[in-house]
């Protein structure tokens, strides 16, 4: 087939690179490249420079609300569109387009989890499963009819990172899969019972809150690792916290009761895996070995 690629981040990639190796891509859309690193110097996105090693044509508009912009898109002649996390809304006339429709690859078991976080969010929920699907998109946040699903559990083992990368490869198979069996997928509208929503992470909510339910808190932190990292306040400075398990325990809030066994409002959490600021990721054992007994310092 004749496709246009959009997306923008890393989960993005897997899906380009299958795609690219059975189908026509005529152009990739993602967002404009933006300022980065300490020289704040414009970045291409991860797709941007993945299309580019590819050979293929990239776009990057600021918006496509604007009658150029459509008409561009309308030229390229796509029988389908393939979006990825891209970041942009995609109004009527972009979405009639494509003469197959657009589809949208969603790291979710729709209706659960429609929105921009839909990964972090079922970890924190503590849902015991996750997976992708590929969605017939329409005007609606992620409303329109599935036409694949694929699910996976999710296991104390699960980061955010960990599981990010799972679907995303789950996700371009998928796609493949959805493309190659195109004309035989009934899309299936999504159910009005069962419907959640994945708030954006917000950077204010990633620190710690120690009176949660130490179950809680620990999914807290495995969801946001590595990005953007749960963290707290150590005796020695700010500390982002990477991994966690519940355990037993009991005491005062953010009270480290032995090496990185921290109380919460009930039980405890165990630090698996920290980092200091302007310091490299380490295990706990490292950290206590560096910076001496805690035992006892409350984590704010």
């Amino acid at each position: 087939m004749r496709l246009v690629f959009m997306g923008t981040p890393d989960f993005s990639v897997p899906a380009l690179d299958a795609l690219h190796a059975r189908h026509e891509i005529a152009c990739v859309y993602t967002q404009p490249p933006r300022p980065a690193g300490r020289g704040k110097q414009p970045r291409p996105t991860p797709v941007h420079a993945r299309a580019e090693a590819l050979g293929l044509e990239v776009r990057h508009p600021v918006s496509l609300k604007g009658a150029d912009a459509q008409v561009e898109f309308a030229a390229l002649g796509a029988d389908v569109a393939v979006v990825v996390a891209y970041g942009l809304i995609l109004p009527p006339p972009v979405l009639d387009a494509p003469a197959r429709g657009c589809l949208n690859i969603h790291a979710s078991l729709l209706p659960r989890w429609r929105g921009a976080a839909p990964i972090q969010r079922a970890i924190m929920a503590g849902d015991a499963e996750t997976g992708v699907c590929i969605m017939q998109m329409e005007a609606g946040l992620d409303t329109g009819p599935v036409l694949l699903r694929a699910a996976t559990p999710i296991t104390e083992a699960d980061t955010g990172g960990g599981l990010h990368d799972r679907l995303a490869a789950m996700g371009a198979k998928l796609i493949v899969a959805a493309l190659d069996r195109l004309d035989d997928l009934a899309p299936q509208p999504q159910p009005d019972a069962g419907v959640t929503y994945a708030a954006k992470i917000d950077k204010a909510e990633a620190r710690v809150d120690w009176p949660r339910p130490a179950d809680a808190v620990a999914r807290h932190i495995r969801a946001l690792a590595p990005f953007p990292g749960a963290w707290c306040i150590a005796p020695f400075g700010r500390l982002k916290l990477l991994d966690a398990r519940a355990v037993a325990g009991e005491g005062p809030p953010g009270t480290v009761l032995d090496g990185l066994r921290v109380a919460c409002g009930t039980g405890a959490v165990e630090l698996c895996r920290v980092q200091r600021e302007g310091k490299r990721a380490m295990t706990a054992a490292d950290l206590l070995r560096g910076q001496g007994e805690l035992s006892g310092a409350v984590l704010g």
